[in-house]
This record gives structure tokens, C-alpha cells and sequence, in this order.
């Protein structure tokens, strides 16, 4: 199959009306064929009138329908073989076998969500059966459901062709709660989209699925992705990305007559505390952990430890000499798009200008465009807890330590912090009593906190939260990774008086999904 340069409005190959975009092989900085056109507002409104004519139907599927729909999706997907990893390989600089990774990740997270379907739980069926002659007054039936919002748009992330773009866990997930979908791929892998977006349409083909229930876009900067967020047809925008562009799209959503919710995923530097005992007991292994974590995928995680919090002392002199080390033997790797090093190059000068920070150590240099050396800086508590410009994020292999007098400061260093989406803790049981003292604000300020292990590497599954407070996400109540990303999409529903006949085959007395439904206050068996 051949690549076309064409956006997928519903089963319709389409050649967009604005300026193209192409590819760059950020190892080469070649650009790649074909060019991809982007869509004009004529265009992203047709795709929004399927969505909406679509999903009527496509919320009223039965959940093993969808389900079956989910699966086709991984089956089509892997069915692409490896001219899909050749070409995500081209379009991002990542290795092999991180695209093989990421292709198991995309499909697995499908399948979890066939499973969840299956299972039922996320209708979250309550019945309060009418109780005629209670005094002083009767109480009527009232049976409640969750529902899809409606049609959904979803921006491709740049760090994440697949796991985070077009068949990812936004699209997985809206997918699965009965919503249509409208992605706007982003411009860095325009291929890998279209190759994707091929697979979601044959999958929507096979299972019998309304034409509007997919579509793809393409377009250069913003016109296209605001476009989206402000179609009234859309009722709910997942998106991964910079703060800025997340931001952008929370305005527009709430600027529209209907505002919507954006579940935006934007910017963390995820700290790590080590602590005392952990220091003294693991420092060798502590180093070349930190560092493999920190230099993974060049840092383009966001998940990334940008942050290191310890005490000073001989054990954390001795800790950053091995890190420092570790560091220095670090190959330099190639970034995702010349935009992304740029970025990094800003931060990292920023960084390395600032009068309370020290360069600890850099990586080995690249010999090539778009190489991220990594580097690690220190600096002390009070010069952090002075300078907010000390906080921010740099997207890429970059980190700051920060010397503390005393872990007293560890707790008044977490209180000033931004959202974040993970918080790690390095401790052993002598460090109990002072990560009980930090835990609460972490709660507070994080959406997944780890001891003894590292952030980079989100797992899917039931448990997982990926979101945490603004910053890191703009709606901190949500998750983005794991089977809890479905009720992003839904709302209740409360059905009174209602006959037998008339309700939805979940909230009927026969039970006929064979859910375990609560009612009276009882879970059914």
C-alpha cells in the first residue's frame, strides 16, 4: 500500500485545500514524500457532519459490537507489518524497537478496552426501584446510566506516533465509550497517521460501523486543530502536547456559545526525592537509574525526571560523581522534529547561563542535526524556591538537581511546585517516617506517586492514572492512560417512572448485558 498525501474524511480519501506539510527524517533532515495538504474549514466541517450524523447509531451499539470494533482496529494495525515501523522510523528518529514497543502498547490498549467493554463497569448502573408506599412521601424508579458526550476531537502527540496519535488511547478510549472521532494528526508523522488512519477506516468497513464514525486531518499551525475544537458537533477535545498549544485549545473550547471540556495533557517535570537511607544503601544503582531514565528516548517522555531533590552531603556528592559518570558516556540521540531540538537547545542555554546553576555534566556530542547531548545541572533549595523560572520543563534529556540542608525542605520545595503527572520516592524503611510527612502534598501536586522505582514507562491497566494537577494536565480529575480514560467521554443519565419497555437494555429488569448493576445500595452478584 502506498502512501497518498490525502486526509480520510469518513470512508472518503480526500486532498486537503491549504498549504502542505512533509515530513523531516530528523536524523537527516531530508524531507519526506509524499506531501500531505491541509484541510480547509469546508473540509473539517465535512468531517464533523459525519461525526454528528454518525453518532446516533454508533452510541447505541451493543458494547460487544464495539468491542469487536476495537479488536479489528489492532488486528488492521498490525496487519500493516514493517513498512509501518520503517516509516515511523523515518519520521521520528526513534529506533526500532522502541516502534515495535509502541505498536504493542497501541494494540494492547485497544484490546484492553474491547475487555472493558465487556465487563460493563463503565455504565455504572444504578437502580433505586420505586417504593410506593414509603412515608411521608413514595419515591419513584430511577435508573441511571453513563452516556457518550458526543463527537470527539483528538490531537496527535508529537513524542508518540502511535501510542498517542491516531489509533491512541484518546481515540481508544472515546472510541469505546460510544463517541465518533475526528483526529487532527500531527504534522510531524503525517505517514504513520495516514498508514494508521487506513487501518481504523478498513477496521470501521469490517465491522459495519457508520461511515462518520472516523476521520483524519491534516494542516500546518493552528487553523485546522481550532477549527475542530470550535465545531459545534464537537463535544469533548483530547489532546498531548505544549503548553501552549493545550492552553489555546482550552480557550477556544471555552469560548464556543457551548463550552466543552479539553482534556489536555501539557507539561512535568516530575520530581524524585531521594532520601537519606535510600542514598546511603543504593547510590551506585540509584545513579545509573536516574541517568537511564533521564536519557531514555533522547528524554522526550513526558514522564521525563527532570527533577532530582536530595540532601547535601558526602552521599549525594558521591551519588552525583556516579551520575555525572553514567552521563558522560550517554550517547547524543536524535530528537523527534528540528522544532523539538531547538526547544531543548533554548532550555538547556537557559539553564546553563543562570548564575545559582552549575553544569555537572553533558553528554557525548552528536556529529549530526537535531542531537540532544544530555545534560545535568545543580543548583541549591533556596536559589529554586527564588527563581519559578527554575520550574519549568525542559523536553529532553535535561536535569536539574537540587540540594537541600536538610529533608525538612523536602516538603517546602514540593509545595511550591507546579501540577505534575508523576512524583517518585527513593526510600528505605529508616526514610518511612519522612516520606509519610511529604506523601500528602504529593498527593496533592501529582497524579501517579512511585517509591523505589522510575517514571518513564506507563503502564495500561486498570490502576493507571496519567494526569495530575494544571499544569500537567487541564482537568485534573482525569487520566488519559488506563481503562479509566473511558468516563472522559461519558456523563449520567437518570431514567424516572420509566416502563420496562421503553428503557435502555442496560437498565432493564431482565439485565439483559448481564451487568453487576447496583441496586438498593446492593452490587448484584
Amino acid at each position: 500500500m502506498n502512501l497518498t498525501g490525502n486526509m480520510l474524511i469518513g470512508r472518503q480519501a480526500v486532498t486537503g485545500d491549504r498549504d502542505a506539510i512533509r515530513a523531516v527524517h530528523p536524523a537527516t533532515g531530508n524531507l519526506l514524500e509524499p506531501a500531505y495538504p491541509g484541510g480547509s474549514e469546508a473540509q473539517v466541517a465535512q468531517a464533523c457532519a459525519l461525526a454528528w450524523a454518525a453518532f446516533d447509531a454508533y452510541r447505541e451499539t451493543a458494547p460487544e459490537t464495539r468491542a469487536g470494533f476495537l479488536e479489528a482496529i489492532a488486528e488492521e494495525i498490525e496487519a500493516l507489518g514493517d513498512a509501518l515501523i520503517e516509516r515511523a522510523m523515518a519520521e521520528t528518529g526513534l529506533p526500532q524497537p522502541r516502534i515495535q514497543g509502541e505498536r504493542g502498547r497501541t494494540c494492547q490498549q485497544l484490546r484492553t478496552f474491547a475487555r472493558t467493554l465487556r465487563a460493563g463497569e463503565w455504565l455504572d448502573v444504578r437502580i433505586d426501584p420505586a417504593l410506593p408506599e414509603r412515608q411521608p412521601q413514595a419515591r419513584p424508579d430511577l435508573r441511571q446510566r453513563r452516556i457518550p458526550l458526543g463527537p470527539v476531537a483528538v490531537f496527535g502527540a508529537s513524542n508518540f506516533p502511535l501510542a498517542f496519535s491516531v489509533a491512541g488511547g484518546d481515540t481508544a478510549s472515546a472510541l469505546a465509550a460510544g463517541c465518533p472521532v475526528v483526529v487532527k494528526a500531527h504534522s510531524a508523522h503525517p505517514g504513520t497517521s495516514e498508514w494508521v488512519g487506513r487501518a481504523v477506516v478498513r477496521a470501521a468497513t469490517r465491522c459495519r460501523m457508520p461511515e462518520g464514525v472516523f476521520s483524519l486531518l491534516f494542516g500546518a499551525g493552528r487553523e485546522v486543530g481550532l477549527a475542530l475544537v470550535i465545531d459545534p458537533r464537537i463535544k469533548a477535545v483530547g489532546f498531548t502536547g505544549s503548553r501552549s498549544g493545550g492552553l489555546a485549545l482550552c480557550r477556544a473550547a471555552q469560548a464556543r456559545p457551548e463550552p466543552i471540556p479539553v482534556y489536555a495533557e501539557m507539561s512535568s517535570i516530575n520530581p524524585v526525592f531521594l532520601f537519606s537511607n535510600a542514598l546511603q544503601a543504593r547510590l551506585e544503582v540509584l545513579a545509573e537509574g536516574y541517568v537511564a531514565s533521564l536519557t531514555q528516548g533522547a528524554g522526550q517522555f513526558c514522564t521525563n525526571p527532570g527533577l532530582l531533590i536530595a540532601r547535601e552531603g558526602e552521599a549525594l556528592d558521591a551519588f552525583l560523581a556516579a551520575a555525572a559518570g553514567h552521563l558522560r558516556q550517554c550517547p547524543a540521540q536524535t530528537m523527534l522534529t528540528p522544532g523539538i531540538f531547538q526547544a531543548f537547545a533554548v532550555g538547556v542555554d537557559a539553564l546553563a547561563q543562570h548564575p545559582q546553576v552549575r553544569l555537572l555534566a553533558a553528554g557525548l556530542p552528536g556529529d549530526g542535526p537535531n542531537r540532544c547531548q544530555a545534560r545535568l545541572f545543580v543548583t541549591d533549595a533556596e536559589s529554586f524556591l527564588a527563581d519559578p523560572a527554575l520550574h519549568g520543563e525542559i523536553f529532553g534529556a535535561a536535569g536539574l538537581v537540587v540540594r537541600c540542608r536538610d529533608e525538612g525542605q523536602f516538603r517546602q520545595l514540593a509545595e511550591r511546585l507546579e501540577g505534575q503527572l508523576t512524583a517518585t520516592l527513593h526510600l528505605e524503611d529508616g526514610d518511612l517516617d519522612s516520606a509519610r510527612a511529604l506523601l500528602p502534598t504529593l498527593e496533592l501536586k501529582a497524579g501517579r506517586v512511585l517509591v523505589n522505582g522510575w517514571p518513564t514507562g506507563v503502564e495500561v491497566c486498570d490502576a493507571m492514572v496519567h494526569g495530575g494537577p494544571f499544569p500537567a494536565t487541564s482537568d485534573t480529575r482525569a487520566t488519559s492512560v488506563g481503562t479509566a480514560a473511558i468516563h472522559r467521554f461519558l456523563r449520567p443519565v437518570c431514567y424516572q417512572g420509566f416502563p420496562d419497555g421503553l428503557l435502555p437494555a442496560a437498565l432493564r429488569q431482565a439485565n439483559p448485558l448481564g451487568l453487576k448493576r447496583l441496586i438498593d445500595g446492593e452490587r448484584e452478584a
